[in-house]
């Protein structure tokens, strides 16, 4: 489990980075220039980005219902009080004198 919680960590911080450099607009002109069709136009680059948060993002679901069921299975379920039998009743103690 602290593995899948350093594994969250580091993706949740990955993701945060990756749409914070990406631009509101969606005109991203970090690497600048050149033509369209190119991996790294601006366009290329919006592209890349925001294939990298959809791929990050789905990594992060899937860590997130992964821990959820390694979890529930390391739970002990506990019996419900309902569940456990009654006891005798018990005769109120003797007045001490």
């Amino acid at each position: 489990m602290p593995i899948l919680l350093t594994l969250h960590i580091i993706i949740t911080l990955t993701m945060i980075g990756v749409i914070l450099v990406q631009k509101s607009d969606g005109g991203s002109a970090l690497l600048g220039g050149g033509s369209s069709s190119s991996m790294f136009s601006a366009r290329g680059v919006a592209n890349l980005l925001t294939h990298a948060t959809s791929i990050l993002a789905a990594l992060f679901l899937a860590n997130c219902v992964l821990m959820t069921v390694l979890s529930n299975r390391s739970i002990k379920q506990t019996a419900s009080v309902l569940d456990t039998p009654k006891s005798a009743p018990v005769a109120p103690a003797a007045p001490q004198k």
